[in-house]
Formats: structure tokens, sequence, C-alpha cells
């Protein structure tokens, strides 16, 4: 018997029908994946953003609060007034690192003994506030300035109530009875998008003497 060497025309035209079926299957799943992933789209890059903001906050706090940036004595984390650019006053939360930081950009070499301080503006965002106690107009000139998030619309601060067991959250530093402002023990900021919305919290670390416990 001869050996068939070549497909039959019916064949063919099968073999073509089923990629055509294969393509189209894969074709409609791909794009009704791509749909539903843009659809969310926003959701999913505005909770990365603020899963971002939150930890490099934390991160910075982490690092002014413990050894070796902490020292005997100092108050790392605490509230001072601040003189931004626009020449307004402000008590902000304040907090230095003495190694410095590498996420900040300098107009030249970086230095030490950074001052930091947050400041969120409304219909602004949140802003770092930055300057090295070695410059030699650290005094006179403002600190430069960051923007941390676009999106952050206020910038609230946690008190626990050990009495009471509870948390109270005030949209402004809370006073003793001397008119001192009162570190909080969380800052609480709150994201806008469009009609999204998110809250998450920073814890404010105390200083520590010894190594932490990680």
């Amino acid at each position: 018997m001869r050996r068939r060497d070549a497909f039959t025309l019916l064949e063919v035209l099968l073999s073509l029908a089923l990629v055509g079926l294969l393509f189209v299957a894969l074709n409609t799943f791909i794009f009704s994946m791509g749909e539903l992933w843009g659809r969310n789209g926003d959701v999913r890059l505005l909770d990365q953003h603020v899963n971002a903001v939150t930890r490099f906050i934390n991160q910075e706090f982490l690092a002014a609060s413990h050894p070796p940036a902490a020292r005997v004595n100092s108050t790392p984390i605490g509230i001072q007034s601040v003189t931004p650019a626009s020449g307004t006053a402000d008590n902000l939360v304040t907090f230095e690192l003495p190694q410095g930081s590498r996420f900040l950009t300098w107009p030249d070499r970086p230095l030490p003994e950074v001052v930091c301080s947050l400041q969120a503006r409304p219909n602004d965002g949140l802003y770092l506030l930055w300057h090295s106690r070695l410059e030699t107009r650290f005094t006179e000139d403002p600190p430069r300035e960051t923007l941390l998030s676009p999106f952050v619309n206020a910038l609230e601060y946690d008190y626990y109530d050990d009495n009471f067991k509870k948390w109270t959250t005030e949209t402004v530093l809370r006073t003793d009875s001397s008119g001192a402002q009162l570190m909080p023990q969380r800052l609480r900021l709150l994201f806008v998008y469009g009609k999204l919305q998110r809250q998450t919290t920073v814890p404010v670390p105390v200083m520590i003497q010894g190594i932490p416990n990680y």
C-alpha cells in the first residue's frame, strides 16, 4: 500500500476551524480579564500608594526613635513650631534623623542632623518639611519641602485614654492644663482620590535606650 504523505482538504479545514475557535476563546478570556483588572485599577493603585506612604513614615519614625539615632534624654519625636516657605508658622509633628535619609534629595551631598516635620495641607497633600542643622542658614531659611502624597486630605491625632481604655481622634493637637501640646500615640491619615477614601494609622514610637526587639 502507498503511504499517504499529505492531509486531505477536509482535515485542513477542520484544523483551521479548531484553531480559530481556540483563538476566539483565548481572546475572549484575555479581554474579559483585562476588563476586570482595569475596573479595579484605581482601587489597587490607591491601596498600594496608601501602604507605601504609611510604611515610609513608620520607617522614618523608627529610624528616629531607635538607637543609634535616639540619644539619652532627647525627644526624637515631638511637637515643634515650624515656619514653611508660605511664611505661616504651624505646630507640627517633628523628628530628627542624625544620620540623614537616602530618600531626601539634596542639591549637593546629603547632610546628617536632618530635622523633619509632617504637614497636611487641605486639597494639596501631605508634605515632609526638612533641613539640616549643619546648614549655615538653618534658622533663617525655611525647610525644604517634599510632597509625600497629593491624596492626603487630613492629618489627625489619636490619643489613648488609659483611664477609660479607649482611643479618641482629634483634628488638632491636644493640650494639657498648662497649654503645652501633647504628643499623640498615633497619626491618622485620610486619603481621598475621587470617590475613594482610605484611612490609615501610623504609631508614634517612644524612645528606647537598648537594642530594639525585632
